[in-house]
């Protein structure tokens, strides 16, 4: 049982998350995307400590697990929403788009709403215990957040239509709250024949992040979500 002293430990991890993520926030209104991107890698690492804390520590509590969840839906959705709202205030908008230019930027908002219902998915699906149905939050924002720093100039661009943004968010809106079943990085040993999926998905992450350096996030979840639909696994 969790004493006084190491009960707090993992809601004290979770609000490091959300202190992170709103920094983030305020980075991606001031489009300094490069810093967006960090302070929400740091997100994802407290994230995942504070789910392993209270397992090691048998500190869970509902408190725990709405605090959660709330930290979660800034960080991992709120924040890449701004990201992808401020790129869209950027972008080369043609003649043809003019009119609906001061609009477009609010797409971008379907970031935080579905993230918001697959936390809440999540939180009340008994099938998700040890592998998930759907896209992460943490992975979908550091998709959008590495794809924003890392190809910045391509995605302002004249040869880039804010067209293409608003159907690559309608897309991982929807992979976010989808039936897809998605393998989890939760290694049970260090055998290759159980974790086959996680060692592969783990060889190929090493030259994409070297190849696309701050883009290399992006690649990854991209990698991600086709491995999860070769292998069809949920584990």
């Amino acid at each position: 049982m969790a004493n006084r002293i190491t009960r707090p430990i993992p809601n004290t991890l979770t609000c490091l998350n959300l202190f992170s993520g709103c920094i983030a926030c305020v980075m991606a209104f001031e489009a300094d995307y490069h810093l967006a991107l960090l302070f929400i890698i740091f997100s994802a690492v407290f994230d995942f400590f504070d789910g392993m804390m209270a397992r090691l520590l048998n500190a869970h509590s509902p408190i725990g697990k709405d605090l959660d969840s709330l930290a979660d839906d800034v960080s991992f959705g709120v924040a890449p929403s701004l990201v992808v709202f401020s790129l869209f205030k950027e972008m080369y908008y043609p003649a043809s788009m003019e009119f609906i230019a001061p609009y477009m930027p609010y797409v971008a908002f379907l970031i935080s709403v579905f993230s918001a219902l697959r936390l809440a998915k999540f939180n009340n699906d008994t099938r998700q215990t040890s592998s998930f149905i759907g896209l992460p939050v943490p992975a979908n924002a550091l998709f959008w957040a590495s794809l924003v720093a890392g190809m910045h100039p391509i995605l302002i661009s004249e040869n880039f239509n804010p067209v293409y943004l608003s159907v690559l968010v309608g897309l991982f809106s929807w992979l976010l709250v989808s039936e897809i079943p998605m393998f989890s990085l939760k290694f049970k040993n260090l055998s290759w024949t159980d974790n086959k999926t996680s060692f592969i998905f783990l060889i190929v992450c090493i030259p994409l992040l070297i190849l696309f350096k701050t883009g290399g996030f992006a690649a990854v979840i991209i990698w991600y979500v086709i491995l999860s639909l070769l292998t069809g696994k949920r584990g």
